[in-house]
């Protein structure tokens, strides 16, 4: 039987070790990454997830609306992440995360 475990690990490293070796991104972007990345391995999902802007926030330690929206504007600008809003305050909007950046000029 495979450790399922094991799985979520390695696909959790797979986007570490992207994001990690791109220059572009820094402690914030990082941090955001991460805090979706958590949200992932806890709903079990590995490339849809249902986020909040407060819960990405408190997992990130980002605590000012200017400085989330300037970087989680630039990880779609990137090509990191896409990012679909529900507009329904009673669903979460979606984000998906991108394996290879969908925008490499940038």
């Amino acid at each position: 039987m495979i450790n399922t475990k094991r799985l979520k690990e390695n696909y959790i490293m797979s986007y570490l070790s992207m994001y990690s070796n791109d220059p572009k991104l820094n402690v914030w972007h990082l941090s955001i990454l991460t805090a979706i990345l958590g949200l992932g391995y806890r709903q079990g999902q590995r490339r849809r997830i249902k986020v909040s802007r407060s819960k990405i926030m408190e997992l990130s330690h980002v605590n000012t609306l200017p400085t989330y929206h300037k970087y989680f504007k630039q990880l779609q600008d990137l090509g990191y992440i896409k990012y679909t809003p529900s507009y329904h305050p009673g669903y979460k909007s979606e984000v998906k995360l991108c394996k290879k950046r969908l925008s490499q000029n940038i």
